[in-house]
């Protein structure tokens, strides 16, 4: 049996390589990186990588279309089904500079997707996939060109974490804050570094085995 896994994220997940417009490979980004200790470990996955750049939990992007993931999320579910596992990584992009939310705003977006991944119209007979929620490194002091961007994102995303451990206590699903275990980009202070990839690829490879040995 091979186990399907689709990652919902942005492009934190997605895997720019900090103050660039690169993409790390798949071996050296996380979703990779999970997939290939799993899969050496003797647990047979297949990662389905839906990472946007810019991807909000249930906001628009005023400056460029398609960035609000609550839009087609379920038809994505429908669209990928069977489903072993979902894992919703987003939040990031909710602080930037041109939003007024906080970390409670973000973690209830969070809440909705959840919703409609469990509302999504999968055909009759197929499982509702458990959902991971993964609550992103927080955003330090962002450098380059995207800090206008980001520009009070750090403060705007205090306590993301707490919220989103709240959201999933309350919605039964499983949780994850990369933050134990990563800090994010030395280099940009949004995204994640290579090193940082393959820390939080290994540590999530032991959360998803649990998650999957126990479904």
């Amino acid at each position: 049996m091979k186990y399907r896994i689709l990652i919902y994220g942005d492009s934190m997940s997605w895997g720019i390589v900090p103050m660039t417009r690169k993409r790390f490979p798949f071996d050296s980004r996380w979703p990779g990186v999970m997939q290939e200790h799993l899969n050496s470990s003797g647990l047979a996955v297949h990662v389905i990588e839906d990472c946007l750049n810019g991807r909000r939990t249930v906001w628009d992007d005023p400056f460029k279309a398609g960035r609000n993931g609550l839009v087609g999320l379920a038809q994505r579910i429908e669209v990928n089904s069977p489903l072993d596992l979902v894992i919703v990584m987003l939040g990031t992009n909710d602080f930037q500079s041109m939003h007024p939310h906080n970390a409670w705003h973000s973690a209830q977006g969070t809440g909705a997707l959840v919703k409609a991944i469990r509302e999504a119209p999968i055909e009759p007979g197929m499982p509702l996939p458990p959902i991971l929620v993964i609550a992103p490194p927080p955003t330090e002091n962002p450098q380059g060109p995207l800090a206008p961007k980001f520009k009070d994102a750090g403060i705007k995303c205090a306590g993301l974490a707490d919220r989103l451990r709240e959201v999933t206590t309350a919605l039964d699903c499983h949780f994850f804050d990369a933050s134990t275990v990563t800090s994010s980009s030395r280099v940009d202070g949004i995204h994640l570094d290579e090193e940082q990839h393959l820390a939080l690829g290994h540590a999530l490879a032991g959360v998803v085995r649990n998650i999957l040995q126990v479904s």
